[in-house]
């Protein structure tokens, strides 16, 4: 029933990190390898969705029919490419590792190593999935991720809220086995302060399939009888 439901779906997907520049040579990023990203966009487009995937830069690679790929490396490069998509998609699935800030300015030429230390102002970026949130209609379905590393479940549900997700997944940095670089992921499902689901230690294209099935019980619950019934 699963792949019905999600058959021809447009889904959006953000994975990886984002990359923001110091100077020409040098930038600010995060350990994100997008592994989980490219599982779950895999997992859509075997159930037959149709996924835009907006990618930071990871060296992974991944074709399909049905697949559009957008590559990215600055989080407003993601933002503006993620806002072609937030009108028509059906799903949206935010589980790249943005940049909260930005250096404020970017200089021209290679910073000289001529002081003993530098100071670098930062400027706030664009929150990609909260602004998501803000535009979402009835009918669209947003998840998201959160990478703790203390009193997770309530920064998990503090995140339902202000960033009006239909679900967060969950992890932990204190998870072996788990977050940047894995194969293997470990993950709670939240759906508000009440409905938590914890899953053990998978593969991440296992986990995959935990969060798309999740994402398709959303669906059934938001999607009217009558279209239910045209798909079946």
């Amino acid at each position: 029933m699963s792949q019905v439901i999600i058959k021809d779906k447009i889904v959006l997907i953000t994975a990886g990190p984002t990359k923001e520049a110091i100077d020409p040579v040098r930038f600010i990023s995060n350990h994100s390898s997008g592994k989980m990203g490219y599982a779950i966009a895999e997992e859509f487009l075997r159930q037959g969705a149709k996924v835009v995937l907006v990618s930071g830069p990871v060296s992974l690679s991944l074709s399909h029919p049905n697949l559009t790929l957008l590559s990215v490396s600055s989080a407003n490069e993601m933002y503006l490419a993620c806002c072609r998509f937030f009108e028509t998609c059906d799903i949206a699935v935010f589980s790249a590792a943005v940049a909260d800030y930005r250096p404020k300015l970017v200089a021209k030429e290679k910073i000289k190593k001529d002081d003993g230390s530098f100071i670098i102002k930062m400027a706030r970026n664009v929150d990609i999935a909260a602004e998501f949130g803000k535009h979402k209609q009835p009918h669209q379905i947003s998840a998201g991720f959160a990478l703790e590393t203390n009193d997770e479940y309530n920064h998990a549900v503090g995140k339902l809220h202000r960033k009006n997700f239909d679900m967060v997944v969950l992890n932990s940095m204190n998870d072996q086995g788990a977050t940047f670089g894995h194969d293997t992921n470990k993950i709670s499902i939240v759906r508000n302060a009440l409905h938590r689901k914890d899953f053990p230690l998978k593969s991440k294209a296992d986990v995959a399939k935990d969060i798309v099935r999740a994402i398709s019980e959303l669906v059934m619950i938001k999607q009217p009888f009558e279209e239910l019934i045209k798909v079946a």
